[in-house]
């Protein structure tokens, strides 16, 4: 019998394959980095390397497989999940001949001359789409016609980066709709293709390929892709998702209402809404849920896993040292510092991620403000604890711009994922800002969980991927939140609102320089 799922997995990061068994325990993983390089001359640009991109893939099927002591033929289905944004283009033949990853920003010209076309042109994308330009396909497809026309005219069929992997092993050309909605061109309350936005942007219905739901076999895998990857010939393949939305999925994100954090190197905090709703102050983007006839709001925080890593490395060098001598992992000893300081962090203001603004999307520079002189009072722990309050400060703020949009209950569990959860602070910090119980699942690689239940349901083991989600996903502890921290922390939201503002405006006057700007912002 054939009794494990495969999940290929193309992060911003790195690529992995992540192998299950038939009741969503990982049971083996391979995963090697990789970078995406700027293409010469070209400011902004990240090139997807598809050639390496798929060598790498490979690669890591054959060690995961041998790593559990499987073979190709023990698969029964296989399913993918990928950065977002990041696009792919094919041309007659049905091969690569253009990619870019997901923060490829080389098209701030073409992202302002959409913007300069009428006061209402991005907000008419984005009552559709959930979308606005800033990371949307149209700018970098428009930059693609103006500089690379010879390219542009081979140009055949779009995807997803989820999707090319589904192309490599089948050659079926898909687009899902949870990742095909973040390129800005799909129709939220249809789950498929916008022929009125296709038509504004001046594209070829030809150039989108046909839809197929999470959860849905794509096709099976080709004899050729067989032999580049050691897979059996035949294999299904089922479609997956986008990263976060398969992420959802395996942190059991899914009903309406339902809200997780995923606490990595961005913090991306999503709620499950109802279809139609988009935000009139377009400050949130929605996306296409995994689950059908769902949307998902999302807001994002940049760079809190960067950040909590910069002053690791740059102030923890003792605690490093100290972990790797006592087996434990840094950020523990930094939490130890970190909890011997009071709620508030004696007022220390952090300035990295502001809350998300997806119309007019930038930061100020990075800053820590209200300082002190005192040692005792400005330590490492007190800056460490400060930054993990700050980043529970913008999920709240973030948590609270879905709310007065969407009008969803709010009042329920909280999920937190990704590598926030493995801390003792972090997650107890999120609970008390928020007033909200928060659940940690026992699956950590909640992504892969997601396509492995997108695998399953796609060969008939489930109904629906939200049957799936509840077979799988199992909550490892819960935090309850101390209400008696919920008034410092009111304080602080409120005094780091006022702080963030000035700090913009510093960027706004050329002072200071933005921590990350969209195109376009």
């Amino acid at each position: 019998m054939k009794s494990h799922f495969l999940v290929l997995d193309a992060g911003t990061g790195s690529g992995r394959a992540v192998v299950f068994d038939r009741e969503g325990n990982q049971i083996g993983l391979a995963q090697e980095e990789w970078r995406h390089q700027p293409e010469d001359g070209v400011p902004g640009s990240m090139v997807f390397d598809v050639v390496g991109g798929w060598a790498l893939l490979n690669r890591c099927i054959g060690k995961a497989l041998k790593g559990c002591g499987l073979r190709g033929r023990d698969i029964a289905a296989i399913s993918s999940t990928s950065m977002r944004e990041a696009i792919v283009l094919y041309g007659d033949d049905g091969r690569e001949v253009w990619a870019c990853a997901n923060v490829d920003s080389r098209a701030t010209a073409e992202v302002l001359e959409l913007k300069s076309r009428s006061p209402e042109f991005e907000r008419d994308f984005y009552r559709i789409s959930g979308e606005t330009f800033a990371l949307g396909a149209l700018p970098r497809l428009n930059w693609l016609r103006h500089h690379r026309p010879e390219i542009w005219a081979r140009v055949r069929k779009l995807s997803m980066v989820n999707d090319w992997i589904a192309a490599r092993l089948t050659g079926e050309i898909t687009v899902e709709p949870t990742n095909g909605s973040t390129n800005g061109l799909m129709d939220l309350g249809r789950r498929d293709w916008s022929d009125v936005l296709i038509a504004r942007a001046g594209l070829d219905h030809a150039l989108f390929p046909r839809v197929v739901e999470p959860g849905t076999i794509v096709g099976l895998v080709t004899a050729a892709a067989a032999v580049e990857t050691g897979l059996a010939e035949g294999t299904p393949f089922v479609a997956g998702g986008g990263d976060v939305q398969l992420g959802s999925i395996g942190l059991g994100v899914l009903q309406l209402a339902d809200a997780a954090v995923l606490g990595g190197t961005f913090w991306q905090q999503v709620v499950n809404i109802p279809t139609g709703s988009v935000d009139g102050s377009m400050r949130v983007r929605v996306n296409s849920a995994a689950v059908p006839q769902m949307n998902q709001a999302e807001s994002i925080s940049f760079f809190v896993g960067l950040t909590a890593r910069w002053f690791r490395d740059a102030f923890c060098t003792e605690e490093k040292r100290q972990a790797k001598a006592q087996g434990r992992d840094a950020y523990e000893l930094m939490e130890d510092l970190a909890m011997q300081v009071p709620v508030g962090a004696h007022g220390i203001i952090p300035i990295y991620s502001d809350a998300m603004n997806f119309g007019n999307w930038y930061h100020a520079a990075p800053s820590l403000l209200n300082l002190s002189l005192d040692p005792a009072v400005c330590s490492k722990g007190a800056i460490f604890r400060a930054i993990q309050e700050n980043a529970a400060i913008v999920a709240a703020e973030n948590l609270a711009r879905v709310e007065a949009f969407a009008g969803v209950d709010s009042s329920g569990p909280l999920i937190l994922g990704g590598g926030a959860a493995k801390g003792r602070l972090w997650p107890q910090i999120l609970a008390d800002v928020t007033g909200r119980e928060v659940r940690i699942p026992k699956v950590r690689e909640a992504t892969a969980l997601g396509a492995a239940a997108a695998a399953a349901t796609g060969i008939g083991q489930f109904a629906g991927l939200s049957e799936a989600g509840r077979a799988f996903v199992q909550t490892d502890r819960t935090v309850t939140p101390n209400p008696d921290n919920r008034a410092a922390y009111d304080d602080a939201r409120a005094r780091w609102r006022v702080a963030y503002a000035a700090q913009k405006a510093l960027v706004d006057q050329g002072i200071t320089v933005s921590m990350w700007r969209a195109p376009g912002s």
